[in-house]
């Protein structure tokens, strides 16, 4: 399920989001099939099916398009992992099972993955998507004494390259669960968690992605 933002209060205003859109989501598959942005212009709206003018009417550049493609898919992202989560308590049962869950977004939702796989490092300290929710829960995780890191950026750094290592390997490999719970151990050792809870914080039952 994609972001929602607040209903446009007139006609006009809601065929106008639904156009934005509708060119966010062609940005969407593009990168998710391709991982660069060398397409025109007038493929984008083709792939949008609305008119070539119609573009700059909602972005002044094909950048500007892209950046708003990534930022929606990673806010989708995080609002997915942060429905599944969000009953959990402990910040390190939270990135544990946020560690599992992405690796079954490969299955379920391939786009997402795809544009993660291609742009997610780049956005790791970006304000939306999963890395602001990751940090909250790192940051917890520290002032509770959960984690024993320095600074919750650097941990977030180390988290978010783990992870998006294991979508870059799922790419081109055949992983099943057992994958994501190794990851998702070894990220709660790095994180200062002995390896008896860490094994038994990721292997414990997943609650269900929407």
């Amino acid at each position: 399920m994609q972001p929602t933002p607040a209903q446009p209060a007139n006609r006009f205003e809601r065929r106008r989001a639904k156009t934005r859109q509708a060119l966010v989501g062609a940005a969407r598959q593009i990168l998710a099939e391709r991982g660069d942005t060398e397409v025109s212009i007038q493929v984008i709206a083709e792939r949008a099916d609305v008119g070539f003018g119609t573009f700059y009417n909602h972005f002044e550049t094909k950048e500007a398009l892209f950046d708003a493609a990534v930022a929606d898919a990673l806010e989708e992202y995080g609002q997915l992992l942060d429905s599944a989560t969000g009953q959990i308590d402990d910040p390190a049962a939270t990135v544990a099972a946020n560690v599992r869950l992405t690796l079954q977004l490969a299955a379920s939702h391939p786009e997402i993955t795809g544009i993660l796989r291609f742009r997610g490092l780049q956005h790791v300290h970006s304000g939306t998507g999963l890395g602001p929710r990751a940090l909250r829960d790192l940051e917890v995780g520290k002032a509770s004494g959960r984690f024993r890191i320095a600074d919750a950026r650097v941990a977030l750094s180390a988290v978010g390259g783990a992870v998006l290592g294991m979508v870059q390997l799922r790419a081109t490999a055949d992983l099943n669960d057992a994958a994501g719970e190794q990851t998702a151990e070894m990220v709660l050792r790095m994180l200062g968690l002995d390896a008896d809870e860490a094994h038994a914080l990721a292997t414990q039952p997943l609650p269900p992605l929407g």
